[in-house]
């Protein structure tokens, strides 16, 4: 048994269904590479899934740039305590993400928001994640207008986290960014992730 569903098991049966979704709409959409059906549970669900450690309980979470669904379907899966709101511009990707939560019987708890996330003027949440959208200074500009005051942006970088936050001093303004790993038993490498709090 994967050690995701170990750590998860009441999150087993949708965490397989959406890996299920990821290895054929996903691939035969262009959302995946055909190469990255082997490592879907590795590099994308159990990588995404552990930055739930950062999340406090019960909060609101916007994802930026959602995708296929990486990382925040995959955190609402496994925190069924959280409102998560995926925020993706492209309908075709906005569908796909439609039919997942559908599927999974998570349409109460996560809504697909269509459109930018610089177009979603006077929203806010305590958290707010990404993975892979953009450089953190370019992240920050569409990030920090949507987070609360005394919240936490979470963005899931590699090995460039150190050089993306010292190129992101400007947008930063002296706000603490610190570099955080997740996930230390389940994931290896550890998932890690910059977390910015406003």
């Amino acid at each position: 048994m994967k050690p995701i569903i170990e750590a998860y098991p009441a999150a087993a049966e949708n965490l397989t269904r959406f890996a299920a979704w990821l290895a054929g709409a996903g691939v035969e959409r262009g959302f995946l590479g055909p190469r990255e059906v082997d490592r879907i549970w590795d590099r994308h669900i159990a990588n995404c899934a552990v930055v739930e450690e950062l999340i406090p309980e019960n909060s609101r979470v916007f994802d930026i740039g959602s995708g296929a669904g990486l990382p925040g379907v995959v955190l609402a899966i496994v925190r069924p305590d959280i409102q998560m709101g995926l925020i993706e511009p492209l309908m075709r990707r906005s569908q796909f993400l439609e039919e997942v939560i559908a599927d999974l019987g998570i349409t109460g708890q996560v809504k697909v928001i269509r459109g930018r996330a610089e177009e979603l003027k006077g929203q806010s949440a305590p958290v707010v994640t990404a993975r892979a959208v953009a450089p953190l200074g370019k992240l920050l500009t569409w990030a920090l207008p949507l987070t609360s005051k005394g919240g936490q942006i979470l963005a899931m970088k590699g090995s460039s986290a150190a050089t993306e936050i010292a190129d992101a001093a400007q947008m930063l303004k002296g706000r603490k960014a610190e570099i955080l790993l997740c996930g230390q038993g389940l994931v290896e490498p550890q998932t890690t992730v910059v977390r910015v709090t406003t």
